[in-house]
């Protein structure tokens, strides 16, 4: 490294987020911007640790240091060709994943990481200013086509590794515009739009087409097509079967969060005025509370069934695993109350059927099993219920059981080394073959899916392709 004395001249520093009675006022990213010098000088933190540990930790297999180096150079154009020769949307990992590189760097060990994800950030957001970023479109075509289903970050990345590759692709959008939950189930607050507009400008200059209002629910829909690429995600979400659930004013957080993406504080479900309570203590319940804090709850309280997490490393999450601690999101920041280890027992309602208030209890984990803890039980008030407790796994109905695939133990869409399921021709990325998970996982499987996909095709007799279910399959010439 340029400096190897930098990890001990300088400390670790992060941009400022606005001031919180500002930011909830409107819905752009809460972060002030920071400094390109500053950034060199936390790059020039990277510390040559020999055994670069965050490539273990990164999903996409970054090449951390390398980028680092660059920027501490000066070498900034350098540094965005490094940086997207691994990841299709840094710019979109650089704003919502939780960084798991950081949490294996090796300076972790006994001081402050890295701050890995902003030089990120930084690196392909001045690539964009400066014009760096360019479409960069086949130089010959294959003659084969690709059907993309989902165009959440694994679908968009398959999309636009195989688009490059010279296949000519179509990605399947059952929304009114591209980009699944980073369009309508991320908040604005988080990642504006715009990163996702000027990106899928960038796809459509290359040569990728979008199909938007589209559900395609049959096979039949694909015929023609010389591969399938499923990538809908993981979109069951987990219910909360207890008494009072068929009452009003109780909703999913994928019912909640894509009103807001669209309406903003004009939602027809909104948190203005009323007692909100979210039942789910991870990320997605911190994007209900930062947008019902938009909205202008009068209160919110999150609910988390497992108990308050620690400030540090426990003896059993050692270095280098992703450490599970008490952390305070910008959406914590601005308020409301966090509750651990409680269980919902009932949701109370009023005498015309609406949600007025909820039952819950202390629990303990005994056993292998929550109990709830004698004499706790109390009742708190709640107008707007907000169910954020993850996902159960991909929609069978419709397209997955027209194809006939096979299904996991954890009922996701099965596959094999290759990303290819049990159906000849069809492959599967990201949350709906692997569960839900990190947008960082969604896009390193959309890139593999991609590379499986061209390889299969390359391999196939073009004059008559044997894709058991797509009988017309065909090259495009």
């Amino acid at each position: 490294m340029g400096d190897p004395k930098g990890f001990m001249k300088t400390a670790r520093e992060t941009p400022r987020r606005r001031p919180v009675d500002v930011r909830i006022g409107d819905w752009r990213e809460v972060y002030e911007p920071f400094a390109g010098e500053r950034t060199q000088r936390q790059a020039a933190r990277c510390m040559d640790c020999g055994i670069p540990f965050c490539h273990n930790g990164c999903p996409l297999g970054n090449l951390i240091p390398e980028w680092n180096d660059l920027v501490y150079r000066g070498d900034w154009a350098d540094a965005a060709e490094r940086l997207h020769a691994t990841n299709n949307f840094p710019e979109f990992t650089g704003r919502l994943c939780p960084a798991p590189c950081e949490s294996a760097c090796v300076l972790g060990i006994n001081a402050d990481p890295v701050t890995i994800k902003q030089v990120e950030v930084e690196i392909v957001d001045r690539a964009w200013a400066d014009g760096g970023v360019v479409p960069l479109p086949p130089q010959t075509m294959t003659g084969f086509s690709v059907a993309v289903v989902g165009s959440g970050p694994a679908g968009l990345a398959a999309a636009q590794q195989l688009t490059r590759a010279g296949h000519e692709v179509t990605v399947f959008e059952r929304d009114d515009a591209i980009g699944g939950l980073l369009r309508y189930g991320i908040p604005e607050f988080k990642m504006e739009k715009r990163h996702l507009d000027r990106r899928l400008a960038q796809m459509a200059a290359e040569g990728t087409r979008f199909v938007t209002g589209v559900s395609v629910d049959s096979a039949a829909q694909l015929a023609g097509f010389s591969a399938v690429v499923l990538a809908g995600g993981a979109r069951v979400a987990r219910d909360l079967p207890v008494p009072g659930r068929e009452l009003s004013g109780i909703y999913q957080a994928m019912e909640f969060l894509p009103l807001s993406n669209r309406h903003g504080a004009d939602s027809p479900v909104s948190a203005a005025g009323k007692h909100v309570v979210i039942i789910g203590g991870g990320d997605t319940g911190a994007d209900c509370l930062g947008t019902s804090h938009r909205h202008g709850a009068a209160s919110v309280t999150q609910l988390e069934i497992l108990p308050k997490p620690p400030k540090t490393r426990a003896d059993n999450n050692p270095w280098p695993t992703y450490p599970a601690l008490f952390r305070v999101s910008s959406a914590h920041e601005e308020g409301g109350d966090r509750v651990y280890a409680v269980s919902t027992e009932e949701f109370v309602g009023d005498e015309n059927g609406e949600v007025r208030a909820l039952r819950l209890t202390e629990v303990a984990f005994e056993g292998g099993r929550f109990a709830p803890v004698p004499g706790s039980r109390r009742e708190i008030p709640c107008d707007l219920a907000l169910l954020a407790m993850g996902f159960t796994g991909a929609e069978k109905q419709g397209l997955l059981d027209d194809l006939g695939v096979a299904y996991d133990a954890r009922g996701n869409v099965a596959r094999d080394a290759s990303y290819a399921t049990s159906v000849p021709g069809v492959f599967v990325a990201g949350d709906m073959g692997r569960g839900q998970s990190l947008i960082v996982w969604a896009i390193a499987e959309g890139r593999s899916a991609a590379a499986a996909v061209d390889k299969h095709l390359r391999r196939l007799d073009r004059p008559a392709l044997p894709v058991a279910i797509l009988p017309t399959a065909r090259p495009l010439v």
